[in-house]
């Protein structure tokens, strides 16, 4: 790898703090350049080095952030979105995969592919509009982190189906930077109203690779020919299942495909203004998918959970905002599932970071499993796809595992969900206060997993006995 990152005058802002941080920021990047040129890497050499950018990347995100705050940028909240996405997901995702595969080649590729196109593009386009005051119209139709996560999730799950890889999201503000050699697919899907929606998917190529290199194991016009078309098959059966799983788009078709360059893909991609972008890890390459529409809806108005009155204001959601429509026609076949049925989906909502990954990691293998932090995200969740059987944390903040029961069981479209509480407390007290609203059991998060995963097998078993 060569010393790639030059200063250019057009980088300037004409703010001398932040245009002093952006150049130390290239430098010290490029000094991560001129390491993977050497043969004989240390790994604390690269440790201090990728410590030292992130240091200075998350000071100067502050320091960025006081300046807009001074002006009284408009576009501050979408900045702050896009900074906190880097620092809180992205980086520590690239630095796990260097720490997990011993700072190989690839991963500190990825790292430095990652994060220097992310910072030459974010200082063209979103800095930029700093100076000019203008808002960031790329991200105005981004959807709120809620819907990414369910749609990440969603994702993520399907790739585990179509590829056997356990997938995590490094990012959902994906600003199109490239990650390595990749085959971009680009595919558009048309409703009768004359709506469309862009999918661009983007498969590194040793994704793609790793899954027919068993076949072809030799560089070759062919073997490029076959990554393709396997990339382009992929994607468009990837699209068809995102489709199965939201009600709303599958009236939609597929109307047409393209295989586009990198270069191509990126001039498309900047013109638009997409609702999701994400980015995935698989442990096999990287993985980006980004959904666009013509007739993007804002959403306007949308409410925190984490306020004093976000009982009241999730009530007040529930009453006037009727839910997404939602099939109860079972989804088409997917392949490799046994006798062409889909997979029960568990909704698991918990506060905790932990408990969410151990269910998720516990119960995937057989079923769909979406995750929520919060009130707010699991009815989100509830009204994008709606699940088999909601795991509910009992004690969460704000809005309690009771408080949202009552109001899953007071609404007409979701009041036979299947609910069953996660909790620490079992104790007649706490039974006595929800027994009324017909919980469907409870699971103490003591229990070891085994157990966990029996109680919840042996309840779909009754539920699918019965006539």
């Amino acid at each position: 790898m060569e010393n790639r990152l030059i200063w250019n005058e057009r980088y300037n802002l004409g703010v001398d703090i932040i245009d002093k941080e952006h150049k130390k920021l290239l430098s010290i990047l490029n000094k991560l350049f001129d390491f993977g040129n050497k043969e004989e890497k240390s790994h604390f050499a690269c440790q201090e080095a990728i410590k030292y950018f992130k240091d200075h990347a998350i000071q100067h995100f502050a320091d960025e952030e006081a300046y807009m705050a001074s002006i009284n940028y408009p576009g501050l909240e979408a900045h702050k979105r896009i900074h906190r996405d880097f620092r809180e997901r992205m980086l520590p995702a690239l630095e796990n995969e260097l720490e997990l595969t011993g700072y190989s080649e690839t991963s500190i590729q990825h790292f430095l592919g990652v994060c220097a196109g992310w910072l030459i593009g974010h200082t063209l386009i979103e800095d930029h509009m700093i100076v000019s005051g203008e808002p960031i119209k790329q991200w105005e139709n981004l959807l709120p982190e809620e819907e990414q996560t369910v749609m990440g999730q969603t994702i993520a799950n399907l790739l585990r189906s179509m590829f056997q890889l356990d997938s995590r999201l490094i990012s959902n503000c994906y600003g199109g930077e490239k990650f390595g050699d990749s085959i971009c697919c680009h595919l558009i899907c048309s409703g009768r109203d004359k709506k469309k929606w862009d999918f661009f998917l983007l498969f590194e190529e040793q994704l793609i690779g790793s899954t027919i290199g068993t076949i072809v194991d030799t560089k070759s016009e062919a073997r490029d020919m076959m990554l393709a078309n396997v990339a382009k098959y992929a994607a468009k059966q990837l699209v068809e299942r995102i489709k199965r799983h939201f009600s709303s788009w599958r009236m939609f078709e597929m109307t047409e495909e393209q295989i586009l360059t990198y270069e191509q893909f990126y001039k498309m991609y900047k013109a638009q203004s997409p609702e999701f972008s994400l980015l995935f890890d698989t442990g096999k390459g990287y993985f980006a998918c980004c959904i666009s529409t013509s007739e993007a809806t804002r959403h306007k108005g949308g409410i925190s959970a984490v306020t004093e009155s976000a009982v009241a204001e999730i009530e007040s959601r529930m009453r006037h905002e009727p839910p997404l429509e939602v099939s109860e026609a079972p989804f088409p076949p997917d392949a490799g599932e046994p006798g062409g049925r889909r997979k029960k989906r568990i909704l698991v909502v918990d506060d905790s970071d932990f408990m969410r990954s151990a269910m998720l990691h516990l119960l995937s293998s057989d079923y769909e499993v979406l995750t929520a932090d919060s009130g707010m995200s699991a009815i989100r969740s509830i009204t994008l796809a709606r699940p088999d059987l909601v795991l509910l944390d009992y004690e969460m903040p704000v809005c309690s595992g009771s408080q949202m029961l009552e109001m899953i069981r007071t609404q007409k479209d979701f009041s036979d969900i299947p609910v069953i509480f996660l909790t620490c407390r079992v104790d007649r007290e706490s039974v006595k206060k929800v027994i009324s609203l017909k919980p469907d059991g409870y699971l103490s998060k003591s229990l070891s997993a085994g157990s966990v995963k029996k109680e919840i097998d042996q309840f779909f078993a009754k539920r699918d006995s019965v006539p």
